[in-house]
């Protein structure tokens, strides 16, 4: 058992604790399926591994920041965390050490089922995810029923696991389409129980219209239009946050954070801002640099091995649809549970300490699905939602894993709670009847996740018309132009807002520009000016942006303009496709969109 179990471990930190070079040899493994060319094998393999390394790099930034946000905010409120009986790191040495052995048994039952059953067609492939919410399963059954078998804990473990993989990117799926305009990706994020609340409580509630009210669209004073730059806002928010907060902290926290840089607290605390909205710009380059090859490679997966399937990734990817909806749900977010912080303490209530991460994800998932149903007043609905549910979640789960690991109610996602907490209700319950009804709670478990999975397949006979929508679109009748404004493979899977407003002949009221070259720096930034005054010209209003070709083939434009060997490579990424060969004459850049967009029946 011993060497079964070093071998388990040994794959688990080797390769799902390594999340680019997951996504790298899925990559791989999907395009040699393909039969792609070697050259195309090597070339989107090293980008998709290389676009998860950036995204890690701007996670690891972005975080860095985060924790010395943390520590400065708490020292000014005059904060100190809760004590408990154990701690995580004692957790993972004692019953704890079974959450590799979870990951992996969890991992087949979940490919099993997927291959199985035609309804689980997501394959979860956020590592880290899989790591954290193996070990809130694990805690939680522990909890309830104290020291038990490892392997029968391992057992257990894998089946809610793998269970919980298959069924949480099915029940945000339908937002999720909302949100990205067609259902390529699903979504793997333990923040899916604030996505999936934000978003049905937002249309509950007629917060809003996701079209007249989108957050990407806000008319801000122009005092205020820099808000509308994600990298901008977050720096400027951040950075007056930490300027008032290292007024207030304990010197020597400041002295702490600081270390050995020679400068002063005000001037460290404006570069912690900027090193915050470095590190989510460099987030955003990441996931739209590994989204754009992963997402064709996989087809080799679902073709061959696991018909059907497609790939379920981390909330990041969700965050190039709606930058500004992700900031007002930070902030907001950030703000409320500032307001429960003092609220409780000055109560007695607890001592609730800010996780940033938290705050910044989960407000992030709020807003974004809060704002694909009902505009900005949803996005920043959903930031206070996941205020409120990290608050009390902190409060009420510290006490339930105090003999555990408490630190996972103090860093947790909604989904933590959500699921931890129905398994202690459940194992609690059960429990004084003897360790064997662990069994009984996997087993319903399963046979839940089975049942869910026949009903949804039953329906999609009915559903197939719709979601088979790519091959049955030739035959409908296109307007002029409609071969440059063939939509991506899965872009009519289901009715979606952007799917609707791209098929159509008219016009977008404000077209969505951009300019692409090899490496995303000079040549289409150049050109992105040179057409702003195009367009200016024309008096058709725009929001354009620069990018390089690999990063390109993971959005969504309305109209893409560069050289004619760019645009080969982008095929029809979106619905007017113009080629120029003169990056700084405004004439020529002009006369080619002007011949685009009359084409496309736009002008």
């Amino acid at each position: 058992m011993d060497a079964i179990e070093q071998i388990v471990r040994a794959i688990t930190d080797n390769l799902f604790s390594q999340v680019s070079l997951l996504i790298g040899l899925i990559a791989l493994l999907g395009l040699v399926l393909q039969r792609k060319p070697a050259e195309d094998v090597v070339a989107g393999t090293i980008r998709a591994t290389v676009g998860v390394i950036v995204l890690t790099i701007g996670v690891d930034i972005f975080i860095g920041g985060l924790v010395a946000f943390q520590a400065i905010v708490s020292s000014a409120l005059g904060l100190e965390p809760p004590t408990a009986d154990s701690t995580l790191a004692e957790f993972s040495a004692g019953s704890g050490s079974v959450v590799p052995l979870i990951i992996a048994g969890g991992f087949v039952v979940h490919l099993v089922l997927v291959r199985i059953f035609r309804a689980a067609r997501y394959v979860y492939l956020t590592g880290h995810l899989m790591y954290w919410m193996s070990v809130v399963l694990a805690a939680s059954l522990v909890e309830a029923y104290g020291d038990v078998d490892r392997w029968l804990l391992a057992g257990v473990g894998s089946i809610l696991i793998g269970c919980y993989w298959v069924l949480q990117p099915l029940w945000t799926a339908p937002l999720m389409r909302k949100v990205m305009g067609n259902d390529e990706v699903g979504l793997a994020h333990t923040d899916s129980t604030i996505a999936i609340a934000s978003g049905y409580a937002a249309r509950a509630l007629r917060l809003g219209d996701p079209v007249r009210h989108d957050a990407e669209h806000l008319k801000l004073p122009r005092a205020l239009s820099f808000f509308k730059d994600i990298t901008v806002s977050t720096a400027f928010v951040t950075g007056i946050i930490m300027l008032i907060a290292v007024l207030f902290a304990a010197p020597d926290v400041v002295a702490e954070q600081i270390g050995d840089a020679a400068v002063a607290p005000w001037v460290w605390a404006l570069l912690q801002a900027l090193r915050f909205a470095g590190g989510i710009a460099i987030i955003l380059f990441g996931v739209r640099m590994f989204l754009a090859e992963i997402v064709p490679a996989f087809k080799g997966l679902s073709d061959r091995l696991l018909p059907g399937a497609k790939p379920a990734l981390d909330l990041p990817v969700t965050f190039t649809r709606a930058p500004t909806a992700v900031m007002l749900g930070f902030v907001s977010s950030t703000v409320v549970f500032i307001l429960f912080m003092i609220g409780f303490a000055t109560s007695g209530i607890f001592v609730l300490i800010p996780p940033m991460i938290m705050l910044f994800f989960g407000g992030g998932a709020g807003g974004v699905f809060g704002n694909a149903v009902a505009g900005w007043r949803g996005a920043v609905f959903g930031g206070v939602l996941n205020a409120v549910v990290l608050a009390v979640g902190q409060w009420i789960g510290w006490g339930l894993y105090s003999g555990t690991a408490p630190e996972i109610a103090t860093l947790a996602d909604a989904d933590w709670y959500a699921v931890g907490w129905l398994v202690l209700g459940a194992g609690h319950l059960l429990a004084p009847l003897g360790e064997w009804t662990l069994w009984v709670i996997a087993l319903a478990v399963l046979a839940v996740t089975v049942i869910v999975l026949v009903a949804l397949g039953r329906r999609m006979p009915r559903e197939l018309p719709a979601d088979a929508a790519p091959d049955a679109a030739p035959a409908v009748p296109a307007p002029e132009g409609a071969a440059l404004a063939a939509a991506p493979s899965g872009l009519g899977t289901a009715p979606s807002a952007v799917a609707t407003e791209r098929a159509t002949s008219e016009r977008p009221e404000t077209l969505s520009v951009l300019a692409v070259c090899g490496a995303g720096m000079g040549t289409s930034l150049m050109l992105k000016m040179t057409a702003q005054k195009a367009f200016g010209n024309l008096g058709i209003p725009i929001e354009i942006e620069h990018a390089d070709v690999s990063s390109a083939r993971g959005r969504t434009p309305d109209l893409v303009v560069a050289q004619s060997s760019y645009l080969n490579e982008l095929g029809t990424l979106a619905p007017v496709m113009v080629s120029v060969t003169e990056f700084v004459n405004v004439e020529h850049v002009q006369t080619r969109i002007e011949a685009g967009l009359r084409e496309k029946g736009w002008l």
